[in-house]
């Protein structure tokens, strides 16, 4: 039934533009080309502005989650790569409830399964460009005229498009990781920059400042009279980004960093090479920073709809339970204040967090229980389940030491699953403590950010080692 399903979208699949993969290795230089000219393509279209806009005064569905989705408002870049992250999720969610069958192992299954992720993210990013459109993003509809919103509208699914390619172009091998994580790393270390050192300067109540939090810190002491005022706004100011969330950040940094060595090392030994012993690391963030990255898109989708029917249909009861928005202190941005989305928005200040503890409470478990479903979920569906690591050692004629080939299965399902899910809700644990600490960039940006750094470093460690064990061949 699975498979029937996938031969179904069989013939849309083809009308999808596709990356050929290359048809030899790849070059290590030559991928780092690759990967600084997709990056390049990310940053120009994330400053390139659509054309239609009429105002940018209305409330923005997607406000609170664009650091980590790799979005900016008004640019080719408005969904990020949100579609892309929609569609892995309910794909994989499919996939691993069995609503549809994939066999891995298959070729044919394999890219039909990439190519219905494909399409679902085109079809998603469609409906997501229509809500942003109708919702009032760019302009009342009516003013904007049928032609206009159109255009916004096809702008918005061509450079998701775009951007689908471009994730494709890396994972393919043509470069390094997935374009998915370079472009969410980023857009947080810019926007942690520009926070933090920003020259510009804002119009406040106390008059201008620099929106960078450290330039202001030092600029108010040198510039005020009154050196302990000067001191409480630059480390407490509320408007503008404040010396304590750039602490935030670093401590959030660090933090994520000191987890990130946290592993379980299964002893394992070779039944080809008699006495050859080594180990098997098992870390604590198994799947990376993936549970949180689809934690991210599962809400963020949830805002976008919300806010568009409560625009729509605030005055129905269902839309009330679901989501009751309203517009933040001296600004057109709206925010959750009730239903059931309120409980699925981080609290933005540790006052906010005591002062509503129920706010917190249920928020803090809805994303511990979401991250550790999502994080156990995709070991099944990635490539990394026991019976995957299991059949990687049996290629490389490897045990775990003191187990025999059919009980090691036994003893990775005893670790695995359960690394997996401790690994989950530490990320959704860390995410929380930085969102309300209120670090800049989001707790799930900042953990997403040092994981994918980890993960080049690696992968430049292994291409170095790689590179050196050529030359040793080639001098022997």
């Amino acid at each position: 039934m699975g498979l029937r399903a996938l031969h179904i979208l069989k013939p849309f699949m083809a009308v999808l533009p596709e990356i050929e993969s290359p048809l030899r290795k790849v070059p290590f230089n030559e991928r780092i080309l690759y990967t600084a000219v997709t990056l390049f393509a990310f940053l120009v279209m994330s400053q390139v502005p659509l054309y239609g806009i009429i105002s940018s005064e209305s409330s923005d569905p997607l406000y609170w989650m664009r650091v980590v989705l790799a979005s900016n408002r008004g640019t080719l870049m408005e969904l990020g790569v949100l579609p892309i992250l929609s569609s892995g999720m309910i794909m994989q969610l499919m996939a691993s409830a069995n609503v549809i069958r994939v066999d891995y192992s298959l070729k044919e299954d394999r890219a039909l399964f990439c190519g219905a992720q494909k399409l679902f993210a085109v079809l998603i990013a469609s409906v997501q460009a229509v809500l942003l459109v109708f919702t009032g993003l760019y302009g009342n509809p009516t003013e904007l005229g049928s032609v206009r919103c159109a255009l916004l509208v096809a702008q918005l699914i061509f450079s998701s498009t775009v951007t689908l390619l471009l994730d494709e172009l890396l994972q393919k091998g043509y470069g390094l990781g997935s374009g998915i994580n370079i472009f969410v790393a980023a857009n947080v270390c810019q926007n942690i920059f520009w926070k933090s050192l920003a020259f510009t300067k804002v119009a406040t109540f106390r008059g201008l400042e620099y929106e960078g939090a450290i330039i202001s810190l030092f600029h108010l002491i040198m510039s005020r009279t009154d050196k302990a005022r000067a001191l409480k706004d630059a480390f407490y100011r509320t408007d503008l980004t404040n010396v304590m969330s750039v602490l935030a950040t670093l401590l959030t940094f660090g933090l994520v960093i000191y987890l990130q060595g946290f592993r379980v090392e299964l002893p394992v030994k070779s039944n080809r090479l008699r006495g050859q012993r080594g180990s098997y690391p098992i870390k604590l963030f198994y799947t990376s920073s993936m549970p949180v990255m689809l934690q991210s898109a599962l809400f963020a989708n949830i805002f976008l709809i919300s806010q568009a029917l409560y625009s729509y249909f605030g005055n129905n009861i269902l839309i009330r339970i679901f989501g009751v928005w309203e517009p933040m202190a001296d600004s057109n941005q709206l925010t959750a204040t009730g239903g059931v989305v309120y409980y699925l928005s981080a609290p933005h200040s540790i006052l906010e967090a005591i002062f509503d503890p129920i706010h917190t409470v249920l928020y803090v478990t809805i994303t511990l229980v979401t991250c550790a479903y999502l994080s156990k979920a995709w070991v099944d569906i990635s490539g990394s389940s026991p019976r995957d690591v299991a059949k990687i050692l049996k290629d490389q004629q490897l045990t775990i030491a003191g187990f025999r080939d059919v009980s090691m299965f036994k003893e990775l399902k005893r670790v695995i699953p359960q690394a997996a899910i401790l690994g989950g809700v530490c990320l959704g644990l860390v995410s929380v403590f930085a969102d309300i600490l209120g670090a800049i960039g989001s707790g799930a940006g900042i953990l997403m950010t040092v994981m994918i750094v980890f993960q080049y470093f690696e992968m430049f460690v292994k291409e170095q080692m790689e590179g050196n064990l050529s030359m040793e061949a080639m001098t022997q």
